[in-house]
């Protein structure tokens, strides 16, 4: 019976050791034995140099779950796959999570995929001095008094005639000077 197992893994690796486990499963004749092996990701939004970027987060960096019918080959399989330190567990013995927490895993999963959060990074915060890239106030520098990531919008003082004047712009009209 197939039961769900947390792999732990070097952080930036995830999706090698995913792929890597599932090659060796199907050249050692073991794909039967491991159901699934999946990377737990949300595609986020972030401003970079002023366009709007998407990309993928890990949910879990450095953990990897598998559906595994677990035996002694399988437990060498994985273990002895490059980049992986080993199972969740306690006393180095691989501990089973319920059906239930990886099925929450997995939906929180497949929400993000169904609607992606616009959680938005910009790469400036409130006192940074930033450059107005383009806009009736173009080439202007100013410094960010507020961000509002409800509307993505910040608020930047910029200096017009001597004085400093507030304006509202989207989060892609600024980035952060150099």
């Amino acid at each position: 019976m197939a039961r769900w197992y947390i792999i732990h893994a070097y952080s930036g690796f995830e999706n090698k050791v995913r792929d890597q486990i599932l090659a060796d499963a199907t050249r050692m004749g073991l794909d039967a034995l491991v159901e699934s092996v999946e990377v737990p990701t949300e595609t986020i939004t972030e401003v970079r140099r002023g366009k709007k970027v998407q990309s993928e987060r890990k949910f879990f960096p450095g953990y990897v779950l598998a559906k595994l019918d677990m035996n002694d080959d399988v437990y060498h399989l994985v273990k002895n796959t490059p980049k992986v330190t080993g199972f969740l567990g306690s006393m180095g013995k691989p501990q089973p999570i319920s059906e239930g927490e990886a099925a929450r895993i997995l939906n929180t999963k497949e929400e993000a995929a169904a609607a992606p959060k616009q959680q938005i990074k910009v790469d400036y915060e409130i006192g940074d001095n930033v450059k107005v890239l383009d806009g009736p106030f173009a080439s202007f520098n100013g410094m960010v008094e507020e961000l509002d990531f409800d509307k993505s919008k910040v608020k930047v003082s910029v200096s017009i005639f001597g004085r400093a004047t507030p304006v509202e712009l989207d989060f892609e009209q600024v980035e952060r000077s150099k």
